[in-house]
């Protein structure tokens, strides 16, 4: 078995979703059988709305199904602004995917953001630890929280929920959740997991399509050890890691793509 991230190249996004969810559905069952909840974290852009083409068909067999009513949903980043702000991710994951839910499938329990200290960023990440704790047990009997999947996104400059390439929050090793003040990509102000986070969790899943994508995947794929947080992922982590990625987007890369199967 490679120690390697899996790569999974489809030619179309229907083709990435069916496998997508067939993946999630994996992870579901297992995080069920370690604990009978599935602990996930999603980043935002254009994430969800992969998502919801992966998620919100319904199920062709009794494997398939997705338990929503089991889910615990959680945020690998999330802007500071208010939760029907256009920037929200939160708001954005209920408009594409938990609003379209339907009304028989049961309903994830979400963890948003405090908008009441929207401006005090410490105090935001400081709650949202706070949430996690609450969740993944005290903070004193486990060193890290282990979340059943990240589902992530890649942004064109490299980086990953609000890590951003060259960030000294890159060498944040003890806090769970940190605030970003100056990120840049607006908005600049923030709160993310923390790298050691995102590399603890059991499963980390990469979404990335679309042709703009493609010279960062080949330094994050081919780079000449180029340390962009993609990239640091894929290291931290090695086969927990996978990517559902559209042709496009690896035209011209040269790691080698796997046949999907789980």
């Amino acid at each position: 078995m490679t120690k390697q991230p899996s790569l999974y190249s489809f030619p179309t996004i229907p083709a990435l979703a069916q496998a997508l969810r067939a993946y999630v559905v994996n992870c579901q069952e297992a995080g069920l059988q370690r604990h009978g909840v599935f602990k996930v974290a999603v980043s935002g852009g254009s994430l969800p709305k992969t998502l919801a083409q992966a998620l919100l068909p319904p199920p062709t067999s009794e494997a398939d199904t997705i338990k929503w009513d089991k889910w615990e949903i959680f945020f690998a980043d999330e802007r500071a602004v208010p939760l029907d702000h256009p920037d929200s991710n939160y708001g954005l994951l209920k408009a594409e995917l938990l609003d379209k839910l339907p009304a028989d499938a049961g309903q994830p329990v979400v963890h948003p953001i405090d908008v009441e200290v929207l401006d005090d960023t410490q105090e935001l990440a400081d709650r949202y630890e706070q949430v996690l704790v609450k969740s993944f047990a005290g903070r004193d009997s486990v060193r890290l929280p282990i979340f059943d999947l990240l589902l992530l996104g890649c942004g064109p400059d490299g980086h990953t929920c609000s890590l951003f390439p060259g960030h000294e929050l890159l060498r944040e090793t003890t806090a769970w959740v940190a605030p970003i003040e100056d990120s840049p990509k607006p908005p600049p102000r923030r709160v993310t997991l923390t790298l050691p986070v995102v590399n603890h969790a059991v499963r980390v899943a990469f979404v990335a399509t679309g042709g703009s994508k493609k010279e960062v995947m080949k330094r994050i794929f081919d780079g000449d050890g180029e340390k962009l947080p993609c990239a640091l992922v894929n290291e931290g982590t090695g086969e927990r890691c996978s990517w559902f990625v559209d042709n496009e987007a690896v035209e011209g890369v040269g790691y080698p793509r796997r046949p999907f199967n789980l």
